[in-house]
């Protein structure tokens, strides 16, 4: 845990380093709450010397965003804000008939990056997580459309980055593309890291809907012929509501969660989210067009 804490704050320092305007894509999810607890250790006692950037799609867990507000608040950073639901009322995008909003967030990342001037943004992806991002470098260069192409990135020799870019060019940096989830959840039970409760076992009102149990929530009604029901759940990765199933469990402490997934053999986003289902390469297809 020690080496994997050590060279993610190594990152994060030598991109900061190099870049012209960094800034760290948060969610309030637990990787990214990580990445928080990463960079204020990278940078202190200064503060953290770089923007939060969360691409809003509208359909968040109030959890979610309330933790966010106040980590945002606590730390006096910058949060900056792209809205997927300003996207579509300006026709940026087109809502989606399926009402899942991760496949348009894409254009207003991209907006986002290019009205603040951000050419390096820090995420929490993990190679674990899916198998298009298991192809990702640490420091992912993106053209100057914001597009990704696997068969273009930099060598990472001997764990040297290379962070420069051209005039219209970024670079995504993954600081804990080594981590795993279990490795997450060590390093939150060490640190006492503070996550939404969803991360956590409580009772939901759920649906069972393409084999994944969704909480019934504004963001994702009930179908006809549907039959809601309680459970006790809990989140294991958490995006929109719309798209963003919950598994049975009964943990309530890190620990309890360590325990859950020594005996799982889904990924966290194989066994929860909706969105990834869309195609076998839905998740490189988005990173192609300029995803996270």
């Amino acid at each position: 845990m020690a080496a994997l804490e050590a060279e993610a704050i190594f990152i994060l320092r030598e991109v900061v380093a190099e870049a012209e305007r960094p800034g760290l894509l948060f969610s309030g999810g637990k990787d990214s709450i990580v990445m928080l607890r990463l960079a204020q250790k990278a940078f202190a006692p200064a503060r953290i010397p770089f923007p939060l950037v969360h691409v809003d799609t509208g359909h968040n867990f109030d959890e979610v965003l309330d933790l966010r507000d106040k980590l945002v608040a606590e730390l006096d950073a910058q949060l900056i804000v792209g809205s997927v639901q300003e996207g579509i009322d300006s026709g940026l995008v087109v809502e989606p008939r399926s009402g899942m909003r991760n496949a348009i967030q894409t254009p207003v990342l991209l907006q986002t990056a290019e009205r603040h001037r951000l050419n390096a943004l820090f995420g929490g992806a993990r190679r674990d997580e899916e198998k298009a991002r298991a192809k990702e470098r640490v420091v992912s260069f993106r053209d100057e459309f914001g597009q990704w192409d696997p068969k273009r990135q930099r060598p990472e020799l001997w764990s040297l980055y290379n962070p420069l870019v051209r005039p219209g060019e970024s670079i995504r940096v993954f600081p804990l593309s080594n981590w795993t989830e279990i490795d997450i959840w060590n390093y939150i039970a060490r640190e006492e890291i503070e996550l939404p409760a969803l991360y956590y076992a409580h009772d939901r009102t759920v649906v069972s809907r393409d084999g994944m149990l969704y909480g019934v929530h504004k963001h994702l009604p009930v179908r006809p012929g549907e039959e809601p029901f309680t459970a006790r759940v809990r989140y294991r990765t958490i995006g929109d509501a719309s798209c963003t199933a919950a598994v049975v469990s009964d943990a309530t402490t890190p620990e309890d969660v360590i325990e859950e997934l020594l005996s799982t053999r889904l990924t966290e986003r194989g066994a929860t989210r909706g969105d990834d289902k869309v195609s076998e390469s839905a998740m490189e297809d988005r990173k192609r067009e300029g995803y996270f």
